[in-house]
């Protein structure tokens, strides 16, 4: 068990937290969650010991163990993979490159045999003997191939990084564990491993992440952080949305009857309060009244934006064309004879794990990049706006906000302009703060006003939920759902996709295309398609090997 006793903790005359109590214990996986800037990730740093409160003390059962994501993806380039994964269990580490130390000795004492045979006796009650098949385990079960496994961590890709560091936060069953973001960068079998880990695994969880899907699926508990405050809910993310919004309306309910009456007690008094016959009913009622209390709402600290997509033109019978389409890049054929026709209620969602291979074809579909084979025609009632995984060009300049949004807009009037920056939390101020400082999340926000002020009939979202707030990818999300128009697109929120897309098109290793009209669950649960994916990727590997 984990408990914080009367935490406070303060950044300079600002409170992030103020007096929070709360225990996390065995057995259960506690999503914590709140608004950017809430003090998710702080609030599991005061936890693991990496960051001191200002006020209160952090209390674990004598003897646990707990473990933390490691988030510097650079810190152990020096080691081996293997070794890194180890080093999650630090003191089991430590003995081994000890007994290490003395066995290599030339001068080997009998004192060195003494603490040999220590060191044995611990690694053993430790199950030291199973930790590099345990670790290996692990990195195969997050799609990391037993052939890395002896490498430097210096030459693993960063997503690579990110599974090691992952392993090594869940290394040696530690009794306390937390994660923050654990599914970033992570790709889908290795999402649905750690679904399963997660869901399987005896001890104490606290999870941050902004993965819906994933929450829903792995957590028992809720705690929401909201003013400085933390809250606890037994259930999954929508357990609490469901719970919050129902106390919300059972208190302006029960607030709306106790203004009726506050009322009714108001008018009678005024009425009667002059009146010797009714003197000592109007003094009763004033009693009543004054113990009459309203409940306090205060408002959320969260902030959804407004995201609503309204095409200038009703999209017609003949959208998108695409008749062999091939490109090659670096020697790789990323796409091989794609062809399909869209139809204009379509809402397609790119998955699997050729991310190249989509990006690429989203550039050719807006004219970025030319295809090696095959065309694509876009029908003449269509327009489309684009959101690029990489938009550093697009932020590449001084301009302000309201004067970058106005270049797209057909009505150059900036009360026009800050409207819809007002609608993404772009507040009056923001309007000339310049486009280069912007964080990942209001880039995003920036785009996606700029997809809004275009009026298209087709949307080409390339990971739009990357640097976004679990608010943000809410409003997102119902935006797309309601938007009368075609969109292609892609992400890594499962929840995201589930509910967007009607129609699912994977683009395989070799480049093929697998198209089917059907929602994201029944495409994963496709024994068929998970056939196909498994025989391209061993004739991949296959192939490499070679």
């Amino acid at each position: 068990m984990i408990s914080a006793n009367n935490i406070t903790l303060r950044v300079g005359k600002k409170a992030l937290f103020e007096d929070v109590n709360i225990k996390f214990t065995e057995g259960n996986c506690y999503g914590l969650i709140g608004a950017n800037g809430a003090g998710k990730s702080t609030f599991l740093k005061i936890l693991s010991g990496q960051l001191e409160p200002t006020k209160g003390d952090i209390v674990i059962t004598p003897g646990q163990r707990l473990s933390f994501l490691q988030q510097d993806h650079f810190k152990y380039d020096a080691y081996p993979v293997l070794d890194t994964v180890i080093m999650g269990n630090a003191r089991l580490y430590e003995i081994m490159k000890e007994k290490e130390a003395i066995y290599a000795k030339e001068d080997f004492t009998d004192a060195d045999g003494i603490r040999a045979s220590e060191l044995e006796g611990e690694f053993a009650e430790m199950n030291g003997w199973e930790a590099e098949s345990d670790a290996a385990t692990l990195l195969n079960g997050l799609g990391i191939e037993t052939e890395f496994h002896y490498t430097q961590m210096a030459d693993l890709t960063g997503s690579q990084k990110v599974k090691v560091l992952l392993a090594q936060a869940l290394f040696g069953n530690p009794d306390i564990l937390l994660l923050d973001e654990p599914t970033n960068h992570l790709d889908l079998p290795a999402i649905e491993w750690l679904e399963e880990f997660l869901i399987n695994f005896d001890n104490t969880v606290i999870v941050v992440s902004h993965d819906r899907y994933f929450l829903n699926k792995v957590c028992t508990h809720t705690a929401d952080i909201d003013y400085g405050k933390i809250q606890l809910y037994a259930g999954n993310y929508d357990f609490w949305f469901e719970s919050s919004q129902l106390l919300i309306k059972q208190m302006r309910e029960a607030n709306k009857k106790k203004e009726e009456k506050i009322k009714e007690l108001q008018e009678f008094i005024s009425r009667f309060s002059a009146n010797a016959s009714k003197s000592k009913q109007a003094t009763s009622r004033k009693r009543a009244l004054e113990k009459i209390q309203l409940d306090e709402m205060r408002p959320s600290s969260r902030k959804y934006p407004y995201i609503d997509f309204r095409p200038n033109r009703e999209i017609g019978n003949e959208v998108l064309m695409v008749e062999n389409l091939s490109k090659t890049i670096d020697g790789v054929k990323v796409l091989d004879n794609i062809s399909f026709t869209l139809g204009h209620n379509d809402k397609v969602a790119f998955v699997g794990a050729n991310e190249q291979a989509t990006t690429t074809f989203f550039k050719i579909l807006m004219g970025e990049m030319e295809p090696d084979e095959g065309n694509y025609k876009w029908g003449v009632t269509t327009s489309q706006a684009y959101f690029p995984k990489d938009n550093t060009q697009e932020f590449d300049n001084d301009l302000t906000i309201t004067d970058w949004l106005t270049q797209y807009s057909e009505i150059k009037d900036a009360t026009y302009v800050r409207g819809f920056l007002g609608r993404m939390l772009f507040p009056g101020e923001d309007g000339v703060k310049r486009v280069k400082v912007l964080s990942g999340g209001e880039k995003v926000r920036c785009l996606l006003s700029k997809m809004m002020i275009s009026g298209a009939n087709i949307l080409i979202l390339d990971e739009p939920t990357n640097h976004l707030d679990m608010e943000s990818i809410t409003a997102l999300n119902n935006g797309l759902i309601k938007f009368p128009g075609v969109i292609l697109f892609t992400s890594h929120d499962h929840q995201f996709v589930q509910t967007t897309a009607n129609r699912i098109m994977e683009i395989l290793p070799n480049g093929t295309l697998v198209d089917k009209i059907t929602t994201y669950d029944e495409y994963l649960a496709s024994d068929e398609m998970a056939k196909k994916r498994h025989v391209y990727t061993m004739n991949e590997e296959d192939a490499n090997d070679n």
